[in-house]
This record gives C-alpha cells, sequence and structure tokens, in this order.
C-alpha cells in the first residue's frame, strides 16, 4: 500500500473506503455469467482446483465449516458433502448478487437443511469466536480491501485446531508460464469478457487484481501474523494458483 489512505484496484490507486463498492460492481456485473467464465478462463481446471482443496479440509460428519466470499458455492458444495445432514456449512459473500446465485444453484442441486447463507464482510465476520472446524475461502481474498483484517477475523472463527484454506490465483513458479499467463491475462480474458460476458473492464480488473495478489511467501507470511500456526501452502498448476492452509492453536 503506498500509504494508509489508498489501495489497489487492479493497478489502479483508490481511497482505501472505495474498493469494497468498486469490487461490489465488478462482481454485480458479472455474477450471471460467474460459473461459465470460470469454466471458459480455466479451461474447467478450476473444479480441480477446488476438488484439492477439498480433500485438504478433509472435515468429518457433523463437522461445521465455514465458506467466505463463497460466490456460487462450489467450494460450499463440497464441504457440506462431507459434513453430512448433522453438520453445518454458512456461506457467506459481501456481494448480494453473488450470494443470492450461490444460494439458487445450491437449492437446485439438492442442499438445503445443512446450509445457511450471510450477507458478510470477510474483514469483520459476524460469528462467535470459536465457531468452525474450518473455514475456506476460494479466490476471494485479493479483492478484500484490508487482508490482514479478513486473515484474522478467520482465525478468530475457527475452533482450536481448525483449518483455514486459501485458495487463491498466485505467481508462476516456472519461468517458461510467466509470458504465456501475462499474453492470456491481459489479451484474451478481457476479450472473453467482451464477448461472453459483455463486460471487458471488469474482467481486466480481475486479471489485474491477480498481479496486486501477495505471492505465495508473502502470503505466508500474513497467516502466519493473523496468529495461525503450521502454515504451509501447494502450488497447483505451476504456481498459477497455490492453496495457503494454516491451523488455529
Amino acid at each position: 500500500m503506498a500509504d494508509d489512505t489508498s489501495t489497489d484496484f487492479g493497478f489502479e490507486r483508490i481511497p482505501w473506503g472505495d474498493k469494497a463498492r468498486r469490487v461490489r460492481g465488478v462482481f454485480d456485473s458479472v455474477a450471471g455469467n460467474y460459473d461459465l467464465m470460470n469454466d471458459l478462463m480455466s479451461g474447467g481446471a478450476h473444479r480441480l482446483w477446488k476438488q484439492f482443496t477439498l480433500s485438504l479440509a478433509n472435515l468429518r460428519p457433523g463437522q461445521s465449516a465455514l465458506d467466505v466470499a463463497g460466490g456460487t458455492g462450489d467450494l460450499c458444495s463440497g464441504l457440506a458433502k462431507q459434513v453430512g445432514r448433522k453438520g453445518t456449512v454458512v456461506l457467506t459473500d459481501i456481494n448480494a448478487a453473488m450470494l443470492a446465485r450461490g444460494r439458487e444453484r445450491l437449492l437446485d442441486a439438492g442442499f438445503a437443511g445443512n446450509l445457511r447463507y450471510v450477507q458478510a464482510n470477510a474483514e469483520k465476520l459476524p460469528f462467535a469466536a470459536g465457531s468452525f472446524d474450518c473455514v475456506t475461502i476460494g479466490f476471494g481474498l485479493r479483492n478484500v480491501t484490508d487482508k490482514a483484517a479478513a486473515l484474522a477475523s478467520m482465525q478468530r472463527v475457527l475452533k482450536p485446531g481448525g483449518q483455514l484454506l486459501v485458495l487463491e490465483f498466485s505467481q508462476p513458479v516456472v519461468p517458461a508460464l510467466k509470458p504465456l499467463y501475462d499474453t492470456y491475462s491481459f489479451r484474451i480474458l478481457p476479450l472473453l469478457g467482451r464477448l461472453v460476458a459483455g463486460d471487458e473492464a471488469s474482467y481486466r480488473y480481475l486479471a489485474e487484481s491477480i498481479r496486486m495478489h501477495p505471492a505465495q511467501e508473502p502470503l505466508l507470511e500474513m497467516l502466519k501474523s493473523a496468529g495461525l500456526e503450521g502454515c504451509r501452502y501447494h502450488n497447483l498448476s505451476g504456481g498459477i494458483v497455490a492453496v495457503h492452509r494454516g491451523y488455529k492453536a
């Protein structure tokens, strides 16, 4: 952050207090095409990344989980399967349009009794301390204004021994990937956004936001600073995506 009054919105510097509103505008725009665009943008790989994240959750029937910035509910559905009918999963998103889309998809898929839906800011989660066995956030942390506050909030609501899983775009660790990834991100992705979703600007922001997000090691240090222990990360697709994880003591 350049100073304590501004933050990044993609490659643009904006007042700190404006980011949540600007991000909300992006996701209001993309909500209707979000799932289709995820498949097109990743060639379906996002499903494998989410499956890997869910395999790390390793929840047992009857436990509880929170999916933060859960969007249209991909991680939430997997968590619900793990905890079963006697467990509880809460899907949160700051964006009402995304939360409504997630609720619609999950109800259509037959998920009902063990799910709750709460519109909430990741930086100030409205749950008691020690509420959840696992907290996940998939492709949402980079859109949060105060990432340190969000990580601290997620750590707070974990039960002792509970695990935080952060699935997010990161930085390629294979040198040959970087130029290809840059070309795709800044040329192909905005073009897909214009042709499919009718919104080139939002998808340009999403590409830029990935570059502004902390790389693997800095994010690992942020998890530690939030009070999590046993922190580590797993690179996926050559580091294009990483899953960071840590535990509450």
